[in-house]
């Protein structure tokens, strides 16, 4: 599961890329709960659910999520965004005075990651070189899954799966997975996996693609 400890390698943080983030603030703000705060420089600003900070928002042509990957070494605080061999955009986050996002894997947070690639096992090998992430495979389950070097049993964050674009696909971790669905437009229904939960696949007025999540391991939490 992804957590806030962020090890090297594994996910820190994550933004969206829009050309107006008034809409972007009252989309977010509707189908996940979001609020906004709006920071400095023009264009930017944080997302935040129940006070705490899950992903940040920069200016961007084209709508898009970003994901960040915690960076080895205790070098000056820096954001560097990268693009993989077969046209994913990812980037590689140094922290500062901000470590990574403020919550993940549970309601209103970041959950789950999958890179969608035209070349899985050449994925793969790329970020493995770079990130020294450790590949699972899972008997009947598609995909190979990721966590981060030495980190141990129960620290899968994602996985890479076969498609026709490469690009990384968030997933956020909602209460019911069919109202959230019921309010944004749909790329793939709300439906069952067994031993994961139930998800869906949306997409918000810019085209950024964005998953939602029950997961199993919250079943037992209340719908917040």
């Amino acid at each position: 599961m992804i957590t806030t400890d962020f090890v090297p390698g594994a996910p820190a943080w994550i933004d969206l890329g829009t050309s107006d983030e008034a809409v972007a603030a009252e989309f977010y703000g509707r189908v996940l709960g979001w609020g906004y705060q709006p920071l400095d420089t023009p264009g930017t600003g944080v997302f935040t659910h129940a006070g705490r900070t899950v992903a940040g928002q920069v200016p961007s042509q084209s709508g898009s999520w970003t994901v960040h990957f915690a960076a080895s070494g205790a070098e000056p605080a820096a954001d560097v965004r990268l693009t993989d061999p077969h046209g994913g955009e990812f980037g590689v986050w140094q922290a500062g005075e901000r470590p990574g996002i403020g919550a993940v894997s549970i309601p209103g947070s970041l959950t789950w990651l999958e890179l969608h690639s035209p070349a899985p096992s050449a994925s793969a090998t790329f970020y493995r070189s770079l990130f020294s992430w450790e590949i699972e495979l899972i008997p009947g389950a598609p995909g190979q899954f990721l966590r981060p070097a030495g980190a141990g049993e129960g620290r899968l964050f994602g996985a890479i799966v076969a498609d026709t674009q490469a690009f990384w696909l968030p997933y956020f971790e909602v209460a019911d997975v069919d109202q959230t669905a019921a309010s944004a437009p749909v790329l793939l229904a709300p439906h069952d996996l067994d031993g994961v939960g139930r998800i869906a696949v949306l997409v918000d007025p810019f085209g950024a693609r964005f998953g939602v999540m029950r997961s199993v391991t919250v079943e037992s939490l209340p719908n917040i």
